[in-house]
């Protein structure tokens, strides 16, 4: 692939994630809607208080459409029924009030399969003592560091999930940290602790599946 054709498959992959809203509204020929949808209202603000908070910082191209004026547009991916709610080419809900985690959980997977991680991030949650461990860790080292909690924030917890799974396999239980340093993953801690050239503590929480109360490591 020639450096031309590289820069335009980048682009092409870092472009703004498209979400639509088709709403109850419109007209076509003598049909119009007079009557709003409340469903469609609240699936309206359920998507700008998710992008504004959950999903702050990913880049959308969000639409909102009158239905009845777009109705052919939909109809070809199989949704009839406003409201209506679209990522990319894939209908994420229709006729019901969208569930808010379903919409940051498909962001999420479209947004990591456009940008890979930079820089240096910790995913993990505040009762963990394998967290505060490798957070002391950076902290000694001097190295700044973004901190993701998995449990106040679901998107979070969705993009940790996304981007370990395809690396340590599909089977293995997920723990926390989960750690990045300058876009390279790392591990959790024990593994931030060798590459920092600290000794390993021993962990007693082996075995316990991924998000335990006290587990990781």
């Amino acid at each position: 692939m020639g450096r031309s054709a590289k820069v335009k498959t980048l682009k092409r992959r870092q472009r703004s994630i498209r979400l639509t809203l088709y709403k109850w509204a419109g007209s076509w020929g003598p049909f119009k809607i007079r009557v709003p949808c409340g469903e469609c209202a609240l699936t309206e603000d359920v998507i700008m208080d998710t992008l504004a908070t959950e999903l702050e910082g990913i880049p959308v191209d969000f639409r909102v459409l009158p239905w009845l004026d777009n109705w052919y547009k939909p109809i070809w991916r199989g949704a009839w029924h406003a409201p209506i709610v679209i990522i990319e080419h894939e209908v994420v809900s229709q006729g019901d009030a969208l569930n808010r985690g379903v919409l940051a959980e498909r962001m999420v997977s479209e947004y990591i399969l456009r940008y890979p991680v930079s820089g240096t991030h910790l995913f993990g949650k505040d009762n963990c003592k394998h967290c505060n461990r490798a957070k002391q860790y950076l902290k000694e080292a001097g190295i700044e560091y973004a901190y993701h909690n998995v449990v106040k924030n679901p998107a979070r917890m969705y993009e940790m999930l996304a981007r370990v799974k395809p690396i340590i396999g599909k089977r293995t239980p997920i723990t926390v940290p989960q750690i990045w340093i300058d876009g390279v993953y790392i591990g959790g801690a024990d593994q931030l602790s060798e590459r920092l050239h600290r000794p390993v503590e021993a962990n007693t929480d082996r075995g316990h599946s991924s998000l335990s109360p006290g587990g990781g490591g």
